[in-house]
């Protein structure tokens, strides 16, 4: 496990228009490009430690690979809550959730500031898979962490920067940064604005320093 510790401000703010086209161009191979990290959603879903009965937040969903999983865990008395800002992406969520009879997920398109839940939701956990820019926006997470009670598990994984001398990792880092977020602002900290609400933050990495998996509680 690795401490917390500081970094500059950010330079350059997430743009969510840029961000949706992006994953707009992206929306009917999504899933294929993501068949590799499949051992990586496995391990965060685990991490979350879900029990029957609970409610979760899957934030950033995509095109919903997670939320039938999450739906297994938390059972049919349990709620299953995904936001993706990115049309193209919500409309497959929703179409999955359909085919896999998933009555207790709901798909929210809209970002995190502006998500359409209930003002009484408190879940009980929350997953960033591989959401980079929602991570660099204080607010959004604000907002997130409204809809949490207290003692929620929080789980991210996603992209960091290697160590130095692992330059080929890096190399790997950027191009998929590239292609996956809009700004690269704390990517060798993707985590930091977490540790804020999160004092408990713990982190390991994994694929050569290039993964990282952050694991907290909101006290």
């Amino acid at each position: 496990m690795r401490p917390v510790t500081s970094s500059p401000p950010p330079a350059h703010a997430p743009d969510l228009a840029r961000a949706q086209a992006l994953y707009r161009q992206r929306a009917a191979f999504y899933d294929a490009e993501l068949a590799p990290f499949e051992p990586l959603r496995r391990e965060a879903l685990a991490l979350l430690g879900l029990q029957p009965g609970q409610q979760v937040l899957d934030l950033g969903c995509g095109t919903g690979l997670s939320l039938p999983l999450l739906a297994e865990q938390v059972g049919p008395t349990g709620r299953v809550w995904g936001l993706e800002p990115c049309p193209e992406m919500a409309a497959q969520a929703r179409q999955r959730c359909a085919d896999t009879g998933g009555a207790q997920v709901q798909v929210c398109q809209a970002d995190a500031l502006h998500a359409d839940w209930p003002v009484d939701l408190q879940a009980d956990a929350a997953l960033f898979l591989f959401a980079h820019d929602l991570l660099q926006q204080p607010e959004a997470l604000a907002a997130v962490m409204d809809h949490l009670r207290p003692g929620a598990t929080v789980v991210s994984c996603g992209l960091e920067w290697a160590p130095a001398w692992a330059w080929a990792a890096n190399a790997w880092v950027l191009s998929a940064a590239l292609y996956s977020m809009t700004t690269l602002d704390r990517l060798h900290q993707p985590w930091e604005h977490l540790a804020r609400w999160l004092p408990d933050l713990q982190m390991h990495s994994t694929w050569m320093g290039c993964i990282y998996f952050a694991v907290g509680h909101k006290p």
